[in-house]
């Protein structure tokens, strides 16, 4: 599953929780748990919302003493400070809650504490470590500051851990593959804080959207928050460029924010794209290729062992070439996800010689298969059995027959195990009822 989001009001923590959770309501009981253990006087609640254009939901916040009500990440009025400098870097958006200033300022460190401490699971407390540390990260740049300095308005603390610790929610339990975004509206003018106008995207926002594509679509006002682009960050990592990939589209969610602007909805778009292999046999792949004509074999050989053990790339194969000058070199072709590419170039790099490389996107159809381990002479063997449109067929790994000596030897019981496994499966349907 691949997770594409459309920002086409902006982005903030609050449209997007709203947005996945208009698309998948089932999750709603479990984050709102999870924003109970890392602070039992925060409460949430998802309302259905209509901005006479398009229909779908709002994701409200309440903090102590308070009803849950519009969170107002609506592109206008911060909340309050974060370390008592300026605006509340999680709610850019500007949260409604008429909590003032009485509570003070609340320490980076003692959120970081809370998180850790908190009875969530494991993968809710690192995502939400990892946005919010993003988040006190850009704070600490913009102002100069160490990072353990930072410190978010009490009022701001509530609404930053209900946004954020909602997004690690979501993100853990849906387990998508991978994420996108549009090109993020900028937006321009200035943005109200406690401490004076602040030019808009704000400070924090343009440090954790460096590598994002935007675009001017001449609304004016904040449409990405530091929380939103602390999100955005976490979710795209080192790509913030990855495009949305072929998929076929299953649901779709939309996450409005309170202001109203001018001839647009204010509103996030999650689409849920679920990945065509299984209906379609097709799955998109990255293509890398380069030369290599002055790295020894033997250290070649090695650096190529090492990329065939990259996560992200699915095979490495290297042939003789006749390069320039009339030099032996040796081609390289890498096979990668595409949502791994980056990484996969930067271990091309690291483990070659090549100074430069080529790639593009492909798409590669593939066929059903199971792996399948039996028992001959004595030992387990592993068999990988394919479903092709003329009948199943079955290929034990060679590796499992190294020990035995001579070919015979080994043919044979390569043959018996690859029998052996089509005898133990049921039947293969005639093919048009597959």
């Amino acid at each position: 599953m691949h997770i594409h989001l459309d920002a086409l009001g902006g982005v903030a923590g609050d449209m997007f929780a709203a947005a996945l959770l208009d698309a998948f309501p089932a999750h709603q009981d479990g984050v709102r748990a999870s924003i109970r253990a890392v602070d039992a006087r925060i409460g949430c609640a998802v309302r259905p919302h209509n901005d006479g254009i398009l229909s779908g939901a709002r994701f409200l916040v309440s903090g102590p003493d308070a009803e849950p009500g519009p969170s107002e990440h609506g592109h206008h009025t911060h909340a309050g400070p974060d370390h008592g400098h300026h605006h509340d870097p999680a709610n850019g958006h500007g949260h409604g809650h008429a909590h003032g200033d009485r509570h003070g300022h609340r320490p980076w460190s003692e959120i970081r504490a809370a998180l850790k401490a908190a009875g969530i699971a494991p993968a809710v407390r690192a995502h939400a470590l990892g946005i919010f540390g993003h988040l006190a990260d850009a704070e600490a740049r913009v102002h100069g500051i160490a990072v353990e300095a930072v410190a978010f308005h009490e009022v701001g603390a509530y609404d930053s851990i209900a946004d954020i610790v909602a997004a690690a929610h979501l993100i853990a339990a849906l387990e998508a593959r991978s994420w996108s975004v549009s090109a993020l509206p900028l937006g321009s003018g200035r943005v109200r804080t406690q401490h004076g106008p602040l030019p808009v995207p704000a400070p924090a926002t343009t440090l954790l959207l460096a590598g994002f594509s935007t675009l001017d679509d001449g609304i004016p006002g904040e449409r990405v928050t530091p929380t939103g682009a602390a999100i955005l960050r976490h979710l795209c990592g080192d790509d913030p460029g990855r495009g949305r990939p072929r998929g076929i589209l299953g649901r779709t969610g939309i996450g409005f924010g309170t202001k109203v602007l001018p001839g647009l909805s204010n509103c996030l778009r999650a689409l849920v794209l679920e990945d065509g292999a299984a209906a379609t046999g097709r799955r998109d792949l990255a293509v890398i290729a380069f030369e290599i004509d002055d790295q020894s074999g033997e250290d070649l050989a090695m650096g190529l062992d090492r990329l065939r053990a990259e996560p992200g790339i699915v095979d490495v194969v290297q042939m003789p070439v006749i390069g320039k000058k009339g030099r032996m070199m040796a081609h390289i072709q890498a096979l990668a996800r595409p949502e791994s590419l980056a990484a996969a170039i930067a271990a091309c790099f690291r483990e070659t010689t090549t100074i430069g490389l080529r790639y593009h996107r492909v798409e590669r159809a593939v066929l059903d298969r199971e792996a399948h381990t039996v028992e001959q002479a004595g030992r387990p063997v592993r068999v990988k059995v394919v479903d092709r449109p003329g009948g199943r067929t079955a290929k034990a790994e060679a590796d499992d027959a190294r020990d035995h000596a001579g070919h015979a030897v080994r043919a044979i019981l390569r043959h018996e195990a690859e029998r052996l496994a089509l005898e133990q499966l049921p039947a293969q349907p005639p093919e048009e009822e597959r």
